[in-house]
């Protein structure tokens, strides 16, 4: 096919294999696991955010899909933690850059949340770095959460009621 002013969105759609993986993924995986799959296909730049606000969508879910996903999460690890957010009204800030480094979310001023995931603890030395991190971030007065892939896709519940317990506390406001 030729196009003399190029594709109209719609026309590209039908010619992009990736769009059309990502039609797919909308229609076919839950609400979570496709804006892993889409947030992750902006933040490895494989299409950009413009280009699917231009496409007229025929699904309800790519819709939604479109209106949610940002290019901020650095893993669907990240995606279902901001899902899991929004499903308790509680609004996240992603990759705020606390202490010279980004922290995978913060709630409110003070409330750092961070995620590993399945092999993010390769090495001692890893582990320890974030340790660290973690440690400098208490003394500079922000409370630190940390969660694994375990936690986030297998017990949302119980994240889900410590953030709140957190909010209750106050822990995510500045003093």
């Amino acid at each position: 096919m030729h196009w003399s002013t190029g594709p109209t969105p719609a026309a590209r759609a039908v010619v992009d294999p990736l769009i059309n993986v990502l039609h797919h993924v909308a229609r076919c995986q839950e609400p979570a696991h496709a804006l892993a799959i889409w947030e992750s296909a902006l933040n490895k730049k494989l299409v950009d955010s413009a280009v699917l606000e231009r496409i007229e969508w025929h699904s309800d879910r790519a819709k939604r899909l479109v209106a949610l996903c940002t290019d901020l999460s650095d893993s669907g690890l990240e995606s279902h933690f901001v899902c899991l957010m929004r499903a308790i009204g509680v609004p996240v800030r992603q990759q705020v850059w606390l202490d010279g480094h980004p922290v995978d979310a913060l709630i409110g001023d003070r409330l750092v949340v961070q995620l590993d995931g399945f092999a993010h603890h390769s090495t001692p030395a890893d582990r320890r770095r974030d340790i660290e991190a973690d440690a400098r971030l208490r003394l500079r007065g922000y409370t630190v959460f940390r969660f694994d892939y375990h936690q986030v896709l297998f017990q949302p519940d119980m994240i889900q009621n410590i953030i709140r317990a957190a909010i209750a506390q106050g822990l995510h406001r500045a003093a």
